[in-house]
């Protein structure tokens, strides 16, 4: 056995990848609806393995991966931030900002009350609002401290402990109050979620896979025959028939394949392969003529599936089917959204939904017709192959530069931290991109991926270098924390549902759990919510109000730090 310590002692790296994988195949265990998580099970299997002892990781490289972490959490963020900075969003802001602003009330009043001192208070905030990034900054403020070096690591020790114990409870607390909240209310999840998806447009009956492109967009092929409505009328004829939502892509004359214009007149035994709306297909009945499933080889038709990032003020507000009916025939001509995505969630695609500046649009249509929609909407998604690494690097260093910036709370001087900076960076990025789409592109999937490897490796590292203390504390400390983060976890969540039910009105079971969900920043909360509903109506408010708590609850590390410490 003391073979492989030693090599877990020579060869730290390898301890830190091995704590990566170990961690994430932890996290992906499952009992009934909760899940651990690769990044609580990475910060878990970090500690065990740094009771080997001796293992060290310089600080210097958890600090360059939160760096990136919460750069790219401000990055991908910023337009959906900035974008819920409207009057008719209001109510829900200031819900938002009502839970983490409670959030930070209980656990300073709960660390005072137990003496706590600021790492384990900043580890109770961490777990038991299950904000991770709070680890991060909190480790900044408290270098600023101007302690030992060991007093710092104890500290900075504490943190992890504190995470690693509240942190399960903060998780499964939401999936239980999603439950709780609609067992007292007498809320039926699955009926209102219905009744939402009416209001916004759809059927009604749809669950969240039928929102899907294969639901929505179809092609089809007619013959036209002597019964046909458009027999010797043009092709804008029929499209102007069915608003739009139908479009002749191809005019097959015997064995000749023509692209039709407005203006091609339509003749007997024709063959029209015809893009569109499923919904506008069945109004088409025998009108057009004969479908048919057989119409020759050799037909050059091609279609794309472009994704487009919404950088038009004009769009921002505007739902679905106003932006169908403000547009005219000829700029959708030919051209349907198939998908809907926000902060990397997708959205019901109905009539009723909300577009901001900074949604991809999932657009279907030919390269001629998408190009010029591009011009009008945004800019096409970054290629997966591509990212602006100037504006990166320029962005990392102002986040850098940012955090040397200073302030005193209390009479403690402390600086915002790289964490801050890198987060107040990335926001400021992340908005500039949708007014200058073609600089500081930073692919998306890039982004997920820095965002997901630097939170990973950050707390890999914390958990290895916490090492034998952290078992000290978590015996000393475990059960007050465990029923500390009990009250962190459901308190804030208890109070402002009943403020944002009898203050701002928010009485829809979906949006209410939606916004309280997405103010607590609890993923797992918000998919037991996705689950009861069986559709996707819930997500407009939980972005909304996940980007708010996200930012918020991150902030409030420094914040406890300064205040308990001094």
């Amino acid at each position: 056995m003391e073979i492989i310590y030693e090599q877990l002692r020579n060869f730290p790296f390898v301890t830190l990848f091995l704590s990566l994988g170990l961690g994430f195949l932890l996290g992906k265990f499952k009992i009934g609806k909760f899940q651990l998580g690769g990044i609580a099970g990475t910060l878990i299997v970090g500690v065990i393995l740094g009771q080997v002892g001796g293992i060290h990781i310089n600080e210097e490289i958890q600090n360059i991966f939160f760096a990136l972490f919460i750069f790219m959490v401000g990055y991908l963020g910023g337009p959906q931030f900035f974008a819920s900075l409207k009057p008719s969003a209001i109510k829900y802001l200031i819900a938002a900002f009502g839970m983490t602003l409670l959030g930070l009330l209980t656990v300073l009043g709960l660390s005072l009350l137990a003496g706590l001192d600021a790492g384990l208070a900043a580890g109770l905030a961490a777990g038991g609002l299950t904000q991770s990034a709070i680890i991060g900054t909190a480790g900044d403020a408290i270098n600023h401290l101007g302690l030992s070096a060991n007093a710092a690591n104890d500290m900075k020790t504490n943190v992890a402990v504190g995470y690693s114990i509240t942190y399960i409870f903060g998780s499964i607390g939401p999936i239980l109050m999603v439950s709780l909240v609609a067992i007292v209310m007498k809320w039926d999840l699955r009926k209102e979620a219905i009744a939402l998806a009416i209001k916004m447009g759809g059927s009604g009956e749809l669950g969240e896979g039928q929102f899907k492109p294969l639901s929505r967009i179809s092609t089809r092929a007619y013959k036209v025959n002597k019964n046909s409505e458009f027999l010797g009328k043009t092709i804008a004829d029929l499209e102007k028939k069915f608003n739009s939502d139908l479009t002749v892509e191809k005019h097959l004359k015997g064995s000749k394949s023509i692209d039709p214009n407005s203006s091609t007149v339509i003749e007997l035994e024709n063959i029209l392969l015809i893009s569109g709306l499923v919904s506008a297909f069945a109004k088409v009945e025998n009108t057009i003529g004969e479908e048919i499933s057989e119409f020759g080889e050799n037909i050059d038709f091609t279609e794309e599936v472009r994704s487009i990032f919404i950088t038009n003020k004009k769009i921002h507000g505007l739902t679905l089917k106003q932006l169908h009916d403000k547009a005219t025939l000829s700029q959708r001509h030919g051209i349907y959204v198939s998908g809907i995505s926000r902060m990397n969630r997708g959205l019901p695609v109905l009539d009723g939904t909300e577009l901001h500046v900074g949604d991809e649009l999932a657009l279907v249509g030919r390269k001629k017709d998408l190009d010029r929609v591009q011009k009008i909407i945004g800019y096409k998604a970054p290629s997966i192959t591509k990212t602006e690494f100037v504006t990166f690097g320029l962005g990392m260093v102002a986040g850098f530069l940012i955090g040397e910036i200073g302030f005193s709370i209390n009479g403690t001087d402390i600086s915002l931290g790289s964490g801050l900076g890198c987060l107040i960076s990335g926001l400021i990025m992340g908005f500039y991109r949708t007014k200058h789409p073609k600089i500081g592109s930073i692919n998306t999937g890039a982004a997920n991926f820095l965002q997901s490897f630097g939170l990973a490796v950050f707390v890999a590292v914390v958990g290895l270098n916490a090492g034998q203390p952290a078992l000290l504390a978590i015996k000393q400390h475990g059960i007050t924390l465990l029923l500390l983060g009990v009250v962190v976890t459901m308190l804030p969540m208890i109070i402002q549902l009943f403020i944002n039910y009898k203050i701002f009105k928010i009485k829809n079971p979906i949006e209410a759990l939606g916004v309280m969900t997405g103010s607590r920043s609890a993923n797992p909360g918000f998919a037991a919510l996705l689950e009861k509903t069986g559709n996707s109506t819930a997500t407009p408010t939980f972005t909304m109000t996940y980007a708010v708590a996200n930012i918020f609850l991150t902030l409030w590390g420094p914040v406890i730090v300064a205040i308990i410490a001094h």
